[in-house]
């Protein structure tokens, strides 16, 4: 415990946890958002809750997870594995949903009145097939960078707790400015073709896939500094439900 190069690795791998598990709890709240208010703070608590036993079930079983880095086919001129066949199904995954959840806040129809809500078995299914993609990912990126399985399970603890703490702020904040929700969704378009990458075995280093994210996150810092001196109303995306089932009145205007 006094080892200065296990706190060094428990804080590295933590600052990791935590970076990964941004892009977990952004995805998790646009699709808790497809729900009724009244239902969101419980999709988002389970869908934390399926991340974080999907993460120590991994680590639980490191042998399993390790084996998956054995080829198992060709294509394309490449070795796939059981991890990249993951990672491949997971970034397409998140290419087609993203890309489906950009279209429907943007070009839904103005007047619609038959909006149906969201199933919440739907939603959380959903929440538990990324959890799995962005777990095994984590887990594989904690056995390469420490040895102790101990410190591994700290630091995704404590990620996972201030994943919990931060989920119900983050999603009101996605939600309530429809630019950054757009960026989130672009976030994911780019984090899916990564993992579509990387199961080709094409490694695209965090830095090029990070770097934009946080510039284009401070840029869209300053943009919202500047409206709101202007104190201007922001657009309104088109939700896939009514909220709190008022579905007699007329939906707002985009």
């Amino acid at each position: 415990m006094l080892s200065p190069e296990l706190w060094i690795a428990f804080g590295t791998l933590l600052l990791l946890e935590i970076v990964l598990g941004i892009d977990n709890v952004i995805f998790i709240s646009i699709l808790a958002g497809r729900l009724p208010e009244h239902e969101q703070k419980r999709a988002r608590v389970i869908g934390l809750a399926l991340a974080l036993v999907t993460r120590l079930l991994l680590l639980a079983s490191l042998s399993w997870v390790i084996g998956l880095t054995a080829p198992l086919f060709t294509a394309f001129g490449e070795e796939i594995s059981g991890r990249d066949l993951i990672l491949l199904l997971g970034g397409l995954f998140l290419l087609g949903k993203a890309t489906y959840e950009i279209h429907e806040q943007l070009e839904g129809a103005e007047h619609r009145t038959d909006r149906k809500v969201a199933s919440f078995a739907s939603v959380v299914a959903q929440i538990l097939v990324l959890d799995v993609v962005f777990s095994l990912d984590s887990v594989i990126t904690a056995v390469g960078m420490v040895d102790e399985l101990g410190v591994m399970v700290a630091a995704v603890l404590v990620a996972m707790v201030i994943m919990l703490l931060s989920a119900g702020p983050i999603s009101e904040f996605v939600n309530r400015h429809p630019t950054v929700k757009m960026l989130a969704l672009s976030f994911l378009l780019l984090i899916g073709g990564s993992l579509v990458a990387e199961g080709f075995d094409h490694h695209i280093p965090k830095g090029y896939v990070y770097g934009p994210i946080a510039f284009s996150i401070f840029v869209e810092f300053l943009n919202l500094r500047v409206r709101a001196k202007r104190v201007k109303e922001p657009v309104h995306l088109h939700p896939t439900y009514v909220k709190n089932d008022e579905s007699d009145e007329e939906p707002s205007q985009a």
